[in-house]
């Protein structure tokens, strides 16, 4: 039988709401509940359509950039790139009061430029930077707020594999949406160490004290060097995207190559490493593709029940500002942020926001970049904030996860003044894509 809309948008909310309170991973939530309503208010015989999706989802040529940008980040994480580029960092800014910490959001920065993923660059940074900066007199919250912010840049920055998961499922240019990440990416990372500076300035006693170590001309130069394989990795990928030589997924391939050899340069590639990157690959690659194929087959329920049409008109029909409609889908994906996987955000509100952003004059990518930083910040609310979990797992046992949920405060009040700013001034967003593109 065929659905009241409104009762299928009622149905699938309650049982999101539902399972997420019983714990059920996203991933079998997705999928148990496009398998359950298909089959109630579709046709037994349109569960045919689960598999073809599936099969037609992970075969395509655009996913294959997912597990080879995963491949890279975890390749680099156990090159130990980020220890050469913390080096490197506290040579350069050792001298400022709350230099390391401002040094691990340049790394963070470095890294989301090379890994695509947030993960490799908190854990990372979270084991070296954390007792380094803890032993020299740093105040908790400014380590660890740091660390987790400077890590959550990854999903913006391109590469971004969550980027490429919203470009396929909103419609939109990946190439555009790489182009568009990289300008609020870096105001974000400006933002964090402008705040960290004034910290510095105002409270030296918890960012490195009155008397700071300063190096010689000599020992920064010869720092340097921890920063040739990464630069030249990121000009490699992102190179290789922004001028059009490759695609994505070709790119990706670069990217995944590219970090074997320098972990063959740095003389840190064994069967061991190897084989512990394609592990971490194989389940992060699969959880992200059991995640894709539920939302596509209840994205696809969900459409042909007419709901998304629905509430594409209700929302249209509200004689109010199509500021605040904007507004309004931000501060709904700032909580789905704090309770739900990115990858399901996006499968579930993309195909519903798209056209309703697209149908009120505003630019798909500007409002995709924002839709990036938005899940960005997710990687920072309580209580489900990956990089939050990140940091518990290699922060030293007299950290607290209180001491974690605190030390973020600031870092997402930065990314909501991010996000102001790009809508005021849209063209930081666009002025890349429309010269590129």
């Amino acid at each position: 039988m065929m659905a009241d809309p409104v009762l299928t948008t009622s149905l699938l909310f309650g049982f999101m709401l539902l399972f997420l309170m019983l714990g059920v991973p996203i991933a079998i939530a997705l999928g148990g509940i496009s398998i359950g309503m298909i089959y109630f208010f579709w046709s037994p015989m349109a569960l045919n359509m689960v598999p073809i999706r599936a099969f037609s989802t992970a075969s395509s040529f655009e996913y294959v950039a997912i597990p080879l940008f995963i491949f890279m980040a975890a390749m680099l994480q156990r090159a130990s790139i980020a220890e050469d580029l913390y080096n490197t960092m506290q040579k350069f800014f050792g001298g400022l009061r709350g230099g390391l910490a401002v040094g691990t959001i340049v790394i963070c920065t470095l890294f989301a430029a090379m890994a695509g993923i947030s993960g490799a660059a908190t854990i990372s940074m979270g084991m070296i930077a954390i007792p380094a900066m803890l032993a020299r007199g740093y105040g908790k919250d400014i380590a660890l707020g740091s660390i987790a912010a400077g890590g959550s840049l990854g999903i913006l920055i391109p590469p971004s594999v969550t980027m490429i998961v919203y470009g396929i499922v909103a419609n939109t240019s990946i190439g555009k949406l790489y182009a568009g990440g990289l300008l609020p990416g870096l105001l974000i990372s400006a933002l964090f160490i402008a705040y960290l500076i004034i910290r510095g300035w105002l409270q030296p006693e918890i960012s490195g004290g009155r008397e700071m170590t300063r190096y010689s001309l000599r020992e920064k130069l010869v720092s340097l060097k921890g920063l040739v394989l990464p630069v030249l990795l990121i000009v490699g990928v992102m190179g290789s995207i922004l001028t059009g030589i490759a695609s994505v997924s070709e790119a990706s391939a670069i990217g995944a190559a590219g970090s074997i050899l320098a972990a063959a340069v740095l003389g840190r590639l064994d069967w061991s490493v190897l084989r512990q990157a394609c592990e971490e690959t194989l389940q992060l690659s699969c959880m992200i593709f059991w995640i894709i194929i539920g939302a596509t087959a209840l994205s696809t329920f969900y459409t042909a029940m007419g709901a998304s049409r629905l509430i594409e008109g209700l929302v249209l029909d509200l004689e109010v500002n199509r500021w605040l409609i904007l507004v309004g889908m931000l501060s709904i994906l700032f909580i789905m942020g704090m309770m739900l996987d990115t990858v399901g955000i996006i499968m579930i509100t993309a195909p519903i926001f798209v056209p309703i952003i697209t149908a009120l004059g505003f630019d798909p990518v500007w409002f995709g970049i924002l839709f990036i930083i938005m899940m960005e910040i997710g990687f920072l609310t309580p209580p489900f904030g990956y990089n939050l979990f990140y940091l518990r797992g290699v922060a030293p046992p007299e950290v607290r996860m209180t001491d974690i949920y605190r030390s973020v405060v600031p870092f997402i009040a930065l990314m909501l003044v991010a996000v102001a700013i790009c809508m005021v001034f849209p063209q930081i967003i666009l002025v890349l894509p429309n010269a590129m593109f």
